[in-house]
């Protein structure tokens, strides 16, 4: 199934789904990650593995962490190649001067915004979502 990549209909059709629990950011020296440990995301960089865990994983692995976040799914189907998606919710959301770390999945983008304003987040891609339709 091929992603949409009309901006528009993005941003009309994305439906911002809040996902339920904390997510974490952190880091492993070595590659191997912990028993008990399932990541959400995982990057690999020259300086180590960055992992996005639950943050109850975290504290279960006593792994240290930063960044308690949220985790929002944009429900439609994004092509890779589209254009302008990331940049007009990253825009939205800086506007209400929230943070994002944006991951892109195959299906679908998912946001990482501070846990303590994720009704706020969703309420601003809502918002965006009605202006663009």
């Amino acid at each position: 199934m091929t992603g949409e990549r009309d901006l528009r209909v993005l941003l009309h059709g994305m439906r911002p789904e809040l996902r339920p629990g904390r997510y974490v950011y952190t880091t492993l020296a070595a590659g191997e990650v912990p028993t008990g440990v399932t990541p959400v995301v995982t990057v690999s960089e020259q300086e180590g593995l960055t992992l996005v865990i639950a943050e109850a994983q975290a504290v279960a692995a006593g792994l240290p962490y930063d960044f308690v976040a949220c985790w929002i799914t944009l429900r439609v189907h994004s092509a890779l190649d589209a254009v302008g998606l990331t940049a007009a919710v990253s825009l939205a959301l800086t506007d209400a001067g929230i943070s994002c770390n944006v991951v892109a999945g195959y299906h679908h983008d998912h946001l990482f915004v501070p846990h303590a304003r994720a009704t706020e987040a969703v309420r601003v891609l809502e918002a965006l979502a009605a202006e663009s339709g």
